[in-house]
């Protein structure tokens, strides 16, 4: 196995915007550069800003074969794999005397094949400049070619390796820390900006709020030296000052902003700008009518951003490769796919409205728009942010302990882990624990983790359908339990099961089933499906393991286990597509969808609610609620997490330092007051939610 050195990363990284199979991100598209001209990253955003260098994808570093690398990966990675059949493997290319062509093996004819594209392979001409092509050439040239799950990249913004740092100072409050106010350069306010605190030692990122005074204040902090810096300015110019000395509750300096547009509400389509927006807000800026936005928002919103469409420049050939590939594929890694399949209306609409918007001739527009910013009840939070030690895992889901450790699920790799938030270090586990229980030909990875009642950590190995038990004291794998049978290999399979008190586990198959299992032995009771319901993307269940839900398309489905009584509802929004959920306190069921909705279903009446959040183009991936009765959720493309009461019909709204909110899956600590929700996001780092009321 190939080892990697920590110092090969040379700049920052954290993310793994992992998705769209062939699609390079290399350019913004606003100021789309031809190909002669060389990559260069936002010019107004500071070194700590991520989504500056997901942008350019910089996140592993500025130039050179490492960068390249991260293009290897978003750009090659998905039809040349160790697992997929779609393109021959590139790993010694350069060590063969002919392409499949026939041209000899040389930088020109690769980069010339790479530009032109081919029958399954988009033409990358329009959107990858000479910089990223001798970039990518060079990390194919190297030794260290090519990627594969088993040998991710290290973080390098990750900073606790070696031995256990020090406790961080307890939270005996979220507030009390040090302290300032945020105006304009001209004394003016400022209401809902993003100040943050990162640590030199651990790199754990504190971000609060102003209120409408434009002042904010931090809880108290571990001692030491911190970078003090505004989280996504954004209609600002950056404003970053490192080494600021914190112990205590100290006055810090004022900060005043200066804008970057005067007196308009307009902000340049300039990169620094463009990085900074969300998924949403590229949507709102770009033409097009409302069943194409509907059918884009239906179809590519659930697992990578928006910016990794809008970023690119292909041809309507191009767009017709991806989007079939897309649509065609048996889970994200787009290992299994019908190529035979036809395209629908549907596809041809997006094909088209891709090519018009984001072709090689389309024309931005001079200036775009933001969503408003936080007022009021929705600066009351405060967002920690904690680094995993290794970049391009495609981090999913998230589960607590007894102990307050939070389990992380890796999509794409062997390595998921466990963070310990008192001190900001990782543990990673590899699942399975050796590489010679892999699955021959199968891609590693994990999806859905779930701690139960005796602190053994399940998590579901998505694509070789295996589900495996941690013990959470030990760190040692306890039980593993196969269920290759019920699923295709390499295609999304055992994911994402629920668990009641008992410790039975929930889960659909391809056989039209629902299964219980059995963790102490693995056996499995199954409860064939006798409506329309053929299987679901999310099980829940009841805590007494009486009642499970699950919905596909518009058609929820609810088993009662103890009499094997079936029934089904369906909900009036169509393409509703339930997506993931769980059951409140009062046994209702609460999902969220791919329409934009959010829904109550009572198990015993099948009343089904529908609720619908206050931002355009919202699609959420999953609604869970706390002990409170209310309502958690992430419109994925907002960089923004919800809260909603359902009692009163109430929407509350809280920014996050990223443009991204790519939750898939909230754990909530029940155990504090107010309630504490986690999750990972899917671009590489876990954040922690602390809402003030």
């Amino acid at each position: 196995m190939r080892m990697r050195k920590a110092s090969v990363i040379a700049t920052i990284a954290s993310v793994s915007t992992i998705v769209w199979a062939v699609i390079a991100l290399s350019r913004p598209a606003p100021i789309e550069a031809a190909a002669g001209q060389a990559a260069s990253p936002p010019a107004l955003v500071d070194g700590y800003q991520r989504s500056a260098d997901l942008f350019t994808n910089s996140t592993s570093a500025k130039s050179g074969p490492q960068r390249g690398e991260e293009l290897y990966f978003i750009k090659c990675w998905f039809c040349h794999n160790a697992y997929t059949k779609t393109g021959p493997t590139l790993k010694g290319l350069f060590q063969k005397q002919k392409l499949l062509s026939g041209q000899p093996v040389n930088e020109q004819t690769v980069a010339a094949k790479t530009r032109a594209g081919g029958p399954l392979m988009p033409a990358y001409k329009y959107t990858m400049s000479d910089v990223d092509m001798a970039d990518l050439l060079g990390y194919l040239k190297s030794k260290d070619c090519c990627f594969e799950a088993e040998n991710p990249p290290p973080n390098p913004r990750y900073r606790l390796t070696g031995t256990a740092p020090a406790i961080q100072a307890e939270q005996s409050s979220l507030r009390g820390g040090a302290h300032g106010v945020v105006q304009t350069n001209a004394s003016v306010p400022l209401e809902g900006i993003g100040v943050q605190l990162v640590s030199s030692r651990t790199a754990i990122r504190t971000t609060v709020y102003t209120n409408e005074d434009g002042t904010y204040e931090f809880p108290v902090v571990e001692p030491g030296s911190y970078t003090l810096r505004i989280a996504k300015p954004l209609e600002f110019k950056p404003w970053v000052k490192e080494n600021v000395s914190i112990s205590g509750s100290p006055a810090l300096e004022t900060i005043a902003l200066e804008r970057l547009s005067g007196n308009t509400p307009f902000l340049p389509s300039t990169p620094d700008v463009m990085s900074q927006l969300s998924g949403i807000e590229w949507l709102m800026n770009l033409p097009g009518t409302a069943q194409e936005k509907k059918i884009l928002t239906t179809n590519c919103t659930h697992c990578h951003s928006y910016p990794q469409i809008f970023k690119n420049r292909f041809d309507e050939a191009g767009w017709r490769i991806i989007v079939r590939r897309m649509q065609r594929a048996g889970g994200s890694p787009l290992i299994t796919w019908d190529s035979k399949a036809p395209a629908t209306a549907d596809d041809e609409v997006l094909i088209k409205f891709l090519a018009r918007v984001r072709g090689p001739e389309s024309k931005d527009p001079p200036s775009v728009m933001t969503l408003p910013w936080a007022r009021g009840p929705e600066t009351r939070v405060v967002i920690t942010e904690y680094e995993l030690p290794r970049t391009l895992l495609a981090p999913h889901d998230v589960h607590g302990d007894s102990q307050g450790r939070i389990w992380y699920t890796a999509h794409r790799s062997p390595y998921s882990g466990m963070l310990d938030p008192k001190t900001g270090k990782v543990t990673e586990y590899r699942l399975p624990a050796t590489e010679a229980e892999d699955t021959p030909g199968v891609l590693p990875g994990t999806h859905r983790v779930w701690v139960d009642k005796n602190d053994i950590a399940w998590y579901s190995e998505q694509w070789d359908h295996f589900l495996t038990g941690i013990d959470t004291k030990t760190g040692k794998i306890v039980k593993r339990f196969p269920f290759g049978p019920e699923y295709r290999l390499n295609a999304s399979g055992f994911s994402n099961f629920a668990m009641d008190e008992q410790g039975y586990a929930y889960e659909t198959n391809n056989k039209k089933e629902m299964i219980k299992v059995d963790t102490r032995n693995g056996q499995i009771e199954r409860f064939p499906f006798p409506g329309k319901l053929r299987g679901v993307y999310d099980s829940t269940i009841t805590p007494d393991g009486r009642y499970w839900v699950g919905g596909e398309g518009n058609i929820m489905g609810v088993w009662d286990t103890k009499t094997r009584e079936y029934r089904e509802v369906e909900s009036r929004t169509q393409w509703m597509s339930f997506w993931r959920g769980g059951f409140d306190r009062n046994n209702i069921a609460w999902y969220a969808g791919r329409a934009g909705v959010i829904v109550s279903f009572d198990p015993k009446t099948l009343r089904l609610r529908e609720y619908f959040p206050p931002i355009p183009y919202a699609t959420m991936y999953e609604a869970m609620p706390d002990k409170n009765g209310e309502i958690w959720t992430a419109p994925i493309h907002a960089g923004r997490i919800m809260r909603f009461n359902p009692t009163a019909d109430k929407w509350t709204t809280y920014p996050v330092p990223e443009p991204f909110s790519h939750n898939r899956r909230t754990w909530i600590d029940n155990s504090t007051n107010p309630v504490t929700v986690w999750y990972v996001d899917h671009n590489g780092w876990i954040v922690r939610v602390q809402p003030l009321n």
